[in-house]
């Protein structure tokens, strides 16, 4: 997996790309969690087009920052594969994730 950064006045974006899975989660909680909350980060966009794959791990981490985003902040996920939304919405995670 492979993450490369983008910032603009108050919004990150993470693009990310590859696979998320046991092994790569912890990389992307760590890269999600430096702007979850964030007192000037107000909306976190993960780019999510060069997911092949996410495993529960993966979706753990996002709904978990989910939960500990401020109430007047975003957290989106943009482009994700139709594998990745087949995921989210098997698990359940798309009734709470802001999927673009």
């Amino acid at each position: 997996m492979q993450i490369t950064e983008e910032r603009t006045d108050h919004t990150v974006t993470l693009i990310v790309s590859g696979r998320i899975d046991v092994n790569s989660s912890a990389t992307l909680e760590a890269e999600v969690m430096k702007w979850v909350p964030s007192p000037v980060v107000w909306r976190l966009v993960l780019d999510f087009a060069g997911v092949e794959y996410i495993s529960s791990a993966g979706v753990r981490v996002l709904l978990a920052a989910q939960k500990k985003k401020k109430e007047d902040h975003e957290l989106i996920i943009r482009n994700p594969s139709q594998f990745c939304r087949q995921v989210f919405e098997v698990t359940g995670a798309d009734i709470f994730l802001n999927i673009a």
